[in-house]
C-alpha cells in the first residue's frame, strides 16, 4: 500500500491556527480537535511494503501539535518485506510545531522504518518525540530503524539513528539497548533559549558526562547548537520511557504551543 497525507498550518488573522491544507489518504487519516490535530490509524499496520508519507508545513508566526491517536503497531509482510513512514516537516520562522506521535511497535517479523526530515528556519521552535518498542506483550519484537535529520537555518543540526531488533543479540547487548525493550528521543528547538554566555553559564549547558539530577541510568541528555537538548533514554516498559523523555529541571521548558482552537495549551 502506498498512501500520503498532508497538513499546512497557518496563523489567523485573529491569531488563531487555520489548516489551508488538510490532506489524508488512508491509513493516514488526520482529525482536527481543540487540543491537537491528529493522526488516527484508517487500517491496521503499518505493514510489511506499506510506504506512507506525511508532509508537515507550518507557516510564519503559526504554532501546531500533532499527535497521534494510539501506538502504530509495524507488522510483517510478504517475503520479509520492509515497511516506510516518510515525515517531511517545515517550519518557518516564528513559527512552532509540536510533534508527539505515540511510540511505535515493532511486532514479531516485522521490518520498519521511520524517516524524519526536519527544515527550521531561524527563530523556528521544535518539540519532536520518537519512541520504538520491540514487541508486543509476550514477543521478542521485529527490526524496526528510525532515522532523524534535523537542520536549521540550512545548516545541520542533528543526525540521529536508531537501528534495533529484538532478535539481534548485537542490539540487545550493551552497546545499543542493554537489555531494554524500548527506547525513544526528545527533540527540542527553543529560539527563546539563551545564547552560551561566559559570565553567566547558558541554562541549557549541562556539565560534560553528567547525568542531571532527578535521572537515572539510560538517559543521555545532549545540549546542541540552536540552542536545542536532545535527551535519549532506554527503558522496560513504555510507561517509564515516556517519564525519562523530559527536559531536566536546569532546562527552561519550551514556550506554550497554541492549540487547534487557538487557545494556549
Amino acid at each position: 500500500m502506498k498512501a500520503s497525507a498532508a497538513l499546512v498550518a497557518e496563523r489567523g488573522a485573529d491569531g488563531t491556527l487555520r489548516l489551508p491544507v488538510q490532506r489524508s489518504q488512508a491509513p493516514l487519516i488526520l482529525r482536527r480537535t481543540a487540543q491537537a490535530v491528529y493522526l488516527v490509524g484508517g487500517a491496521a499496520g503499518p505493514v510489511g511494503g506499506d510506504v506512507l508519507e506525511l508532509r508537515i508545513e507550518v507557516r510564519e508566526g503559526a504554532a501546531l501539535r500533532l499527535r497521534t491517536a494510539a501506538a502504530a503497531v509495524a507488522l510483517p509482510g510478504r517475503d520479509g518485506q520492509e515497511s516506510v513512514l516518510s515525515v517531511t516537516v517545515a517550519v518557518a520562522a516564528g513559527a512552532r510545531l509540536e510533534y508527539l506521535p505515540e511510540p511505535t511497535v515493532a511486532a514479531n517479523g516485522a521490518r520498519h522504518r521511520t524517516e524524519i526530515r526536519v527544515d527550521l528556519a531561524t527563530g523556528a521552535a521544535l518539540v519532536l518525540r520518537d519512541e520504538v518498542i520491540l514487541g508486543r506483550h509476550g514477543e521478542r519484537g521485529g527490526a524496526c530503524r528510525t532515522r532523524l535529520r534535523v537542520d536549521l537555518a540550512g545548516v545541520p543540526l542533528l543526525r540521529h539513528e536508531l537501528d534495533v531488533s529484538g532478535t539481534d543479540e548485537v542490539s540487545l547487548g550493551p552497546a545499543v539497548l542493554a537489555g531494554h525493550r524500548t527506547a525513544g528521543s526528545l527533540l527540542c528547538v527553543e529560539p527563546d533559549w539563551a545564547e552560551p554566555d561566559r559570565a553567566e553559564p547558558d541554562r541549557v549547558a549541562l556539565p560534560a558526562g553528567e547525568i542531571p539530577s532527578g535521572y537515572g541510568p539510560g538517559v543521555a541528555v545532549m545540549p546542541l547548537a540552536g540552542p536545542a537538548v536532545l535527551v535519549t533514554a532506554l527503558a522496560d516498559d513504555a510507561l517509564t520511557l515516556r517519564q525519562r523523555l523530559r527536559l531536566p529541571a536546569s532546562v527552561p521548558a519550551p514556550g506554550p504551543v497554541r492549540s487547534a482552537a487557538g487557545a494556549s495549551a
